[in-house]
């Protein structure tokens, strides 16, 4: 399929700050995330997060391999891409991701894409983790800051909670930095493209609510180690892991550590 790819001739949409919107223009960045898609694990089906106007959404369409679709929060937004992309009309989802109930739309699993919007990036990959096995491979560009820290290995100043909830279920890659002048309007910061892609994890051995309150807690006082960071959970064991670090773990020891606190008597997450 041959596309004469363009940015918007007039910027009809106006960003709004209260969604965080900041409009890509910027096409050799659109084609880099677009390009970033995989096929991982054999989906067909690919959902983009918030197209604005669709500068991403048209290098996505010529990929014949996936079937795309989008879901966009702004109504002036979707009424735009009705009006640009009549193809796309019956795959335009209006409505919020954070409430969206994939059977709804998709019966087999689907890529996440999109220009993420930096004040609820977290949330699209707390959400994503609630559903991330239907969730194959999600390819996205956000706030550099927090892209950094969700690619961060352990022993890195960036390694945090979001970086071990999803590296315990996808293999991550940081692919590019994006300048402000990316977007219009151009945001305060820098921005990052990351991959993340469905690891062969299909469960953690051990249970799942108490690994996130032990990781949790264990980052609330990054700076203690966990002998002392840990002790609103209870009185552990004497552990070598305990004389280190939150940011010192990999997800394997905070499953391990994880399995100490559910045989704490006075665990106050057991209760």
């Amino acid at each position: 399929m041959k596309t004469n790819y363009k940015k918007p001739d007039e910027w009809k949409v106006r960003a709004k700050k209260h969604l965080g919107q900041h409009f890509l223009k910027d096409l050799n960045i659109a084609q880099l995330i677009a390009d970033g898609l995989s096929g991982h694990s054999g989906y067909k089906q690919v959902l983009e997060i918030g197209p604005g106007m669709g500068v991403l959404t048209q290098f996505l369409l010529p990929k014949t391999e996936f079937t795309t679709s989008v879901i966009e929060i702004d109504r002036e937004s979707v009424a735009y891409l009705h009006a640009h992309f009549p193809l796309l009309s019956e795959r335009i989802i209006e409505g919020d991701f954070l409430k969206f109930n994939p059977a709804d739309h998709f019966s087999e699993p689907f890529a996440i894409i999109g220009n993420f919007p930096y004040n609820i990036s977290s949330q699209i990959f707390f959400r994503a983790l609630e559903i991330r096995d239907r969730i194959p491979e999600i390819v996205c560009m956000l706030q550099k800051e927090v892209a950094q820290r969700i690619a961060s290995p352990p022993g890195n100043k960036d390694y945090g909670i979001l970086s071990v909830f999803l590296q315990a279920f996808y293999d991550i890659d940081y692919l590019v930095t994006v300048p402000p002048g990316a977007f219009n309007p151009p945001p305060k910061v820098q921005s990052g493209v990351i991959r993340l892609r469905r690891n062969q994890v299909t469960h953690l051995d051990c249970d799942e609510k108490k690994f996130f309150t032990v990781v949790k807690t264990g980052f609330n006082q990054r700076r203690k180690t966990l002998r002392n960071a840990l002790k609103p959970i209870g009185t552990f064991p004497e552990h070598p892991l305990l004389d280190k670090r939150a940011e010192q773990l990999s997800v394997s020891d905070f499953v391990e550590l994880t399995k100490i606190a559910e045989t704490l008597s006075n665990d106050p997450i057991s209760s």
